[in-house]
């Protein structure tokens, strides 16, 4: 009896560890339930429907965040470059090409609790496209980096992990179904403080 007991009890613990550590394990990965990749960056198109599904509900929880609806706009994320490195405060980059049509965007680098991260300077962490240079193509070239660089410059500091967050407003994407054959500028390492 006390054998029967005790074999059930160890059964609950286990299944309910197993089924909290999956669910904290599938609200870590960027790639997740509902997101939709294109080059490195990583989109949640439904995160903010009123039909979501509960990992993208329960991201949103967790982070505090609240979502734009898929008419509003839509945000991307970059944990990595294009080389596939996880993206880092004591690295430089340049993101390089076009960006997707929308009314307005803005480009800020978070940590990896999506909290915006300070720059260490009087420049502003973020960018916009009222802000921008564009390039005689209508591309971009942004430098990300602590060190000032000429033309688009996206002030970083600290050190750790970092994330890009571009958020696309009032954009035709929305209505897309298929948003992974779409282009998206390209994060490239320019070089690390050692």
């Amino acid at each position: 009896m006390l054998r029967t007991v005790l074999l059930t009890l160890l059964a609950v613990a286990v299944a309910i560890g197993g089924g909290t550590v999956s669910v904290l394990v599938a609200l870590d990965v960027p790639e997740g339930v509902g997101t939709v990749s294109v080059g490195g960056w990583t989109a949640l198109p439904d995160a903010g429907a009123f039909a979501r599904d509960p990992y993208s509900n329960a991201r949103s929880i967790r982070e505090g965040l609240l979502p734009l609806g898929r008419m509003e706009g839509l945000t991307f994320v970059a944990a990595r470059d294009s080389a596939g490195d996880k993206l880092r405060r004591e690295c430089a980059y340049t993101i390089e090409g076009a960006l997707p049509t929308a009314r307005l965007w803005t480009l800020h680098t978070a940590d990896k609790e999506m909290q915006p991260i300070a720059s260490g300077t009087r420049r502003q962490n973020f960018l916009s496209s009222r802000d921008v240079l564009f390039l005689s193509d209508d591309s971009l070239l942004i430098t990300v980096g602590a060190r000032a660089a000429p033309g688009n410059w996206l002030a970083t500091g600290g050190s750790g992990p970092m994330r890009l967050v571009l958020i696309l407003y009032d954009t035709p994407l929305a209505a897309d179904p298929d948003l992974g054959s779409i282009a998206m500028p390209q994060i490239i390492k320019a070089g690390c403080d050692d």
